[in-house]
């Protein structure tokens, strides 16, 4: 009987190559872990941060996926910088108001400056914290980061929790929960007392009466579910806003392949846009849903709006001289973030 040494041999090679392309392909894919606090269908997450993971895996042909951390399931949000720069995280979600110690000068667009719409405060910042803009040149870069996409939340109102508002003086002698620096002088204006409190502790601040107020955007209140702990809230004011970028350390970006570089690097203007135009169409739509709870939305009266932007005038002037007097450049990143806005990117 006749035995074909040949077929066998043919299969086994078949499936050693098989086996060893599928090795090849396992070892090219990267996983990078994605951080931040953000609760399950949160605006942010829905038109930012998913869209980005689907977007780069979509144009790495599957190479490079992500494993997603919400919820500050890696941590507090004020740790993010320091789990992003450690490793503990790959990328993750920095908000600069958070960290003014290390990132002081990147709150430039919480300021209540001459922005209505996320998209003009987003796209006017993305300028200057772009690798080789002028915030990643004197802050972003030297913390050993780099930023990969932004934005910056519509113009922050005036909500309060227990009373109406009648006028701009419900505010005197009130705690207002607030973060940052440029929103702490906000609320010091409107003669109240900032009482710093990261965004998940909220809840828990309005119903224990640790606050009673805060500045924050519309959609921010259906996303925390905070209806029911909110009685009235000013419409059409800028109170200032909060800035968002998701950041990765520069030792994880130097050790990326070049396409996976360059792929990132096109889906920034891209989720950029797609975050802040749905985030302003949001804006609208949820304030008809907190009305419909039974907040009362109040226009403020010529007076009281006369006397809010007198109150306000001085805040970003004075909060770059505070970060002058530091030997920061605080006016040039003012002066910086004022001709951004007034370029209005396309």
């Amino acid at each position: 009987m006749s035995f074909n040494v040949a077929r066998p041999l043919t299969l086994l090679s078949l499936a050693a190559g098989c086996l060893a392309a599928a090795g090849a392909a396992r070892a090219e894919e990267i996983t990078l872990r994605v951080a931040d606090s953000f609760p399950a269908g949160h605006y942010v997450v829905e038109h930012g941060t998913k869209p980005w993971m689907e977007e780069i895996t979509r144009a790495t042909n599957g190479k490079v996926q992500f494993k997603y951390y919400p919820a500050e399931q890696l941590g507090k949000s004020k740790d993010m910088l320091k789990l992003t720069q450690s490793g503990v995280t790959d990328i993750g979600y920095v908000a600069p108001a958070f960290v003014t110690d290390k990132l002081p000068l990147s709150t430039v667009a919480e300021l209540p400056e001459s922005f209505s719409t996320s998209c003009e405060g987003t796209l006017a910042y993305w300028q200057l914290v772009k690798p080789g803009g002028f915030l990643d040149q004197k802050e972003i870069s030297p913390a050993g980061m780099r930023a990969l996409w932004t934005l910056v939340l519509p113009p922050y109102q005036l909500y309060m929790a227990r009373e109406p508002i009648t006028s701009i003086n419900v505010t005197q002698g009130k705690k207002l929960r607030t973060t940052g620096a440029a929103k702490e002088l906000t609320v010091r204006k409107l003669g109240a007392v900032p009482v710093q409190i990261p965004t998940p502790d909220v809840m828990e601040a309005l119903s224990r009466g640790t606050v009673d107020g805060m500045l924050f955007p519309h959609s921010s209140i259906t996303s925390y579910d905070l209806t029911r702990y909110v009685k009235s809230a000013t419409v059409g004011e800028n109170l200032g806003s909060f800035v968002i970028t998701y950041m990765i350390s520069k030792r994880k970006w130097d050790a990326l392949p070049d396409d996976v570089k360059a792929a990132i690097d096109q889906a920034a203007d891209k989720i950029n846009r797609n975050a802040c135009s749905k985030t302003d169409q949001d804006d609208s739509r949820d304030m008809e849903r907190i009305k419909a709870t039974g907040v009362e939305f109040v226009t403020l009266s010529a007076a009281d709006k006369a006397k809010l932007r007198e109150d306000v005038a001085g805040v970003s002037t004075e909060w770059a001289a505070n970060l002058d007097k530091r030997r920061l450049p605080g006016t040039q990143t003012l002066e910086a973030f004022r001709k951004a806005l007034e370029q209005k990117p396309q």
